[in-house]
């Protein structure tokens, strides 16, 4: 009896607690990854072209997985961070190159997320009634202070933990509406089909959708906070379901929920062009009723600030990985780039702009970004050099499945942006830009490792 129930317990209920109890590194990344750009996106992309982007959530889900797969692979078998690993296998250039890319994407993230939860903080109090304290900047001034004294100090884990439970609460007031809300099965099947609206923006709101599932700050990020757990290769199994599990299960289903209840309600109800938070709120009318609007705006509140507190961290950690800090807030100087990041969020309060447009951008940009990051992963993940088990023909095939993916939406959002570069405005000029120098950085890259290759078998 008494080996029959620890068999049981083993295979059974303990097992299953045991796993959840170590779950971590990459339900941070989907804590951040399921943040308000990414939800903004969706209803975006739902409220503008209905179903028809449903083969893009889809794929950012399954795309998604697949990059924190190979990045988890990499600290694992490295069990170092990223931009180390950069530096000690392509040299020091690249390793800069890979963090300014990232500080870039995760920075400009940072500014709008903080635009948001200013804008949302001064919503939800002038909507109570509190006009003294509905100014953006002031909350903007206040969230950067909390962030900074929080994460210096560790009491921002009790901010985070309410933020996460109003997340969760407004991801099952989607999920529930999902199943409330006529959804017409044969329309939304048609949206499976891969095809880009012809529509002004339809190539911005795709590159969106998928940029907050495949983002750089997300894989940059992994090696990281499994190092924080303290995870090796023996953890390859808890680090598999750890990645599937959020990205796949708990990633995927948030994103077809907001999608198909967006798609379903707000076409014809809102104008896409100038949706915003009190609009977009009327996606949880049928679930919540008269409630739908605080209902909604508490809970992107609750998106924004646990997000903010995730993307804060990742500047300070690849600094520190490359000045070779320690990644702890006891080495003075990482704690004081952390506070640096936060107070300089206070900064995305006084942009202009409605937060809206500018979150679906700030994923589009992040896409750009991406590919550099891939393509440094799947050099390193087939250097035997490097690691130990180099990548299979599968996950070799996936990677650069995943790598053409989000070249092909990236370019065609930088398309997109190209006449308005034409005509001067300095947004455009810097999306160009950007594209244009981490085009040359992934040839770059790619160069250098097939020399390097070319010169050890030669020696």
């Amino acid at each position: 009896m008494g080996t029959e129930t620890r068999s049981s317990d083993r295979w059974g209920i303990g097992r299953v607690i045991g796993y959840l109890e170590r779950l971590g590194p990459t339900w941070l990344a989907g804590a951040i990854a399921a943040g308000p750009a990414t939800m903004v996106s969706l209803l975006v992309a739902g409220a503008s072209f209905g179903y028809a982007l449903l083969w893009v959530v889809v794929l950012s889900a399954i795309l998604g997985t697949v990059g924190q797969y190979l990045a988890m692979r990499l600290g694992l078998l490295t069990e170092a961070g990223v931009v180390a690993v950069v530096e000690d296998s392509l040299g020091s250039g690249w390793a800069w190159v890979l963090v300014i890319d990232a500080v870039l994407a995760a920075g400009l993230a940072q500014l709008v997320i903080m635009k948001t939860l200013a804008e949302v903080s001064a919503t939800i109090v002038g909507t109570a009634g509190v006009a003294a304290l509905a100014d953006p900047r002031l909350w903007g001034v206040a969230w950067a202070l909390v962030l900074a004294l929080g994460l210096a100090g560790g009491g921002y884990r009790i901010a985070e933990l309410g933020a996460k439970l109003l997340v969760s609460l407004v991801v099952l007031a989607f999920v529930a509406s999902a199943v409330v809300v006529p959804i017409d099965p044969a329309e939304a099947a048609t949206g499976l089909v891969p095809s880009m609206p012809a529509d002004v923006g339809g190539a911005v709101v795709a590159a969106g959708v998928l940029g907050g599932a495949v983002h750089i700050t997300l894989l940059t990020m992994q090696g990281y906070t499994m190092r924080a757990r303290g995870w090796t290769e023996r953890d390859r199994g808890i680090a598999r379901f750890d990645v599937v599990s959020s990205m796949l299960v708990a990633f995927g289903i948030f994103s077809l929920a907001v999608f198909l209840v967006a798609a379903s309600v707000l076409p014809g109800v809102v104008d896409p062009a100038t949706i915003d938070e009190i609009q977009a709120a009327r996606a949880l009318g049928p679930i919540a009723g008269e409630h739908a609007t605080w209902l909604f705006l508490l809970g992107l509140w609750g998106a924004a600030v646990s997000t903010l507190g995730g993307n804060t961290i990742v500047p300070p950690y690849l600094l520190a990985d490359k000045l070779g800090w320690e990644q702890s807030v006891d080495d003075p100087r990482y704690r004081g780039a952390l506070v640096a990041v936060a107070l300089a969020s206070a900064v995305g309060a006084f942009l202009e702009g409605a937060f809206f447009e500018l979150l679906v951008l700030v994923l589009a940009f992040g896409l750009v970004g991406t590919p550099f990051a891939l393509a440094a992963i799947l050099v390193l993940l087939n250097d035997s050099a490097v690691v130990g088990e180099t990548n299979s023909f599968l996950e070799n095939v996936g990677g650069l499945a995943l790598f053409a993916i989000a070249v092909v939406l990236a370019v065609e959002f930088v398309l997109e942006e190209l006449p308005a570069a034409s005509a001067g405005d300095p947004t455009a000029l810097f999306v160009v830009a950007f594209a244009a120098a981490m085009a040359l950085a992934i040839v770059g890259l790619v160069w250098t490792a097939v020399r390097d290759r070319f010169r050890a078998c030669s020696g």
